[in-house]
């Protein structure tokens, strides 16, 4: 009998071990299949162009310029910053300057969003820099819509920061080395209806099987 019990208790746990090798995330919730949150929000984010003036938490904010740093990057060489606009006065000279490009200066090219994350990435630190930038900017408007804010990539940061007013803002900042502008995220509250998304191209994917 007392040899049974040890065998007895060396049967459970290996059952009980097993068990914690499953899936930690069941398949099924109330006998509903479970919802694949990251796969939804990358299926309806869209592209917004019309904000509220309310400021976002910081801390919200704080989660998806972090969520900007995990992106993938060519031999992991992480050669992108992000430059966290809240300041209105900055915002407003960054609005300034990439309307200039635009060649219209009555226009805010940031339609109206309160933050704006400027991605730029060093070109000498990798010959990936242009995608791992683009990478950057892809976690963060997906972050985004994940944490309830609207997002938008808006361009032209490359040419605004080539500019001297834009040299001079890296200056300030302490930024140095060769670092080209690859994007500028904005973010805030989406004033209105969310947009829906337009149907998808027939052609979009090309099977080879």
């Amino acid at each position: 009998m007392k040899k049974i019990i040890p065998m007895m208790l060396c049967a459970a746990a290996v059952l009980l071990f097993a068990s914690c090798k499953e899936k930690t995330v069941p398949e099924f919730i109330d006998d509903k299949p479970a919802k694949n949150t990251a796969m939804e929000n990358l299926l309806t984010r869209r592209s917004v162009r019309q904000y509220t003036d309310q400021m976002p938490p910081m801390e919200v904010i704080e989660e998806i310029c972090k969520a900007g740093t995990y992106a993938p990057t060519g031999m992991n060489k992480q050669s992108p910053i992000i430059i966290a606009v809240t300041n209105r006065e900055m915002r407003d000279s960054l609005s300034r300057l990439n309307a200039r490009v635009l060649g219209n200066d009555s226009i805010d090219p940031f339609y109206g969003a309160p933050v704006v994350l400027v991605v730029l990435a060093d070109k000498d630190s990798s010959y990936t820099y242009l995608e791992d930038g683009s990478l950057v900017m892809g976690n963060l408007m997906n972050a985004a819509h994940a944490k309830g804010l609207g997002s938008c990539w808006i361009h032209r940061a490359k040419e605004v920061f080539e500019s001297e007013e834009g040299k001079q803002i890296l200056a300030d900042l302490g930024i140095e080395g060769n670092y080209v502008g690859i994007g500028n995220c904005i973010l805030g509250y989406v004033d209105g209806e969310y947009p829906e998304a337009k149907p998808r191209k027939e052609n979009w994917v090309y099977w080879v099987k």
